[in-house]
């Protein structure tokens, strides 16, 4: 018993510190003038309804990302020689789909189900034997691979989309960025700084072109 709760207090650890990618599709279009010297900058006002917690934390993602590019955000809208708009948008795409399931496998007593307990390279060779948890000794179950039976889930996709444009004082824009992302990670706040991140990949880089960006996510 000691022993089979070392291995799963292992196997929580090494599950615990994996990294997970994060793929964004990232299109960017742009006329950014090679002679820009000043960089300062302010957020555009967003609409009353869109000015949340979230909005402004994003906003300060933002301003990181482009702080690190020599960009400085002026202490006034008139001390400003640019101006940054930033949208974002998260939506649930929730899907059926039929799952195979062991109906007499319930995850409990005290039997452990050892599906391929036969180790070889490369994997495991199928077997009928599953083993006690408490001694890991096998006993023959006849019904190991019997008839398979459905049940109906439903999955969620994430569908994320960020916008981020950068502009003149007279309106020109100057830099047009959209990254879209879709996971069944449902927390927005932790992918959001990657995606925010994938905007700037490269500044401002080939206009016009699609590309595929992926990062960690720890």
């Amino acid at each position: 018993m000691k022993f089979f709760a070392i291995l799963v207090a292992a196997g929580s650890l090494l599950l615990g510190g994996c990294a997970t990618t994060i793929r964004s599709d990232v299109t960017v279009f742009h006329e950014w003038p090679a002679q820009l010297q000043e960089k300062t900058y302010v957020f555009d006002t967003p609409a009353p309804s869109e000015d949340t917690l979230e909005y402004r934390s994003y906003q300060g993602l933002v301003a990181n990302e482009l702080s690190k590019l020599g960009f400085a955000q002026a202490g006034a809208p008139e001390q400003a020689r640019l101006r940054v708009d930033m949208a974002f948008s998260t939506i649930d795409r929730p899907t059926r789909v039929l799952q195979a399931y062991d109906p007499f496998w319930t995850g409990a007593g005290p039997y452990w189900s050892m599906y391929g307990a036969w180790p070889y390279r490369g994997g495991f060779y199928p077997s009928r034997y599953r083993y006690r948890h408490w001694a890991f000794r096998p006993y023959y179950d006849p019904w190991m691979f019997g008839p398979t039976e459905y049940r109906e889930v439903i999955r969620h996709n994430y569908e994320r989309k960020l916008n981020v444009s950068i502009a003149d004082n007279t309106g020109k824009k100057l830099y047009d960025v959209t990254v879209q992302n879709t996971s069944r990670r449902q927390s927005t706040p932790s992918v959001m700084p990657l995606l925010v991140q994938s905007a700037f990949t490269g500044f401002p880089g080939e206009s016009g072109k699609a590309k595929q960006i992926d990062l960690e996510l720890q």
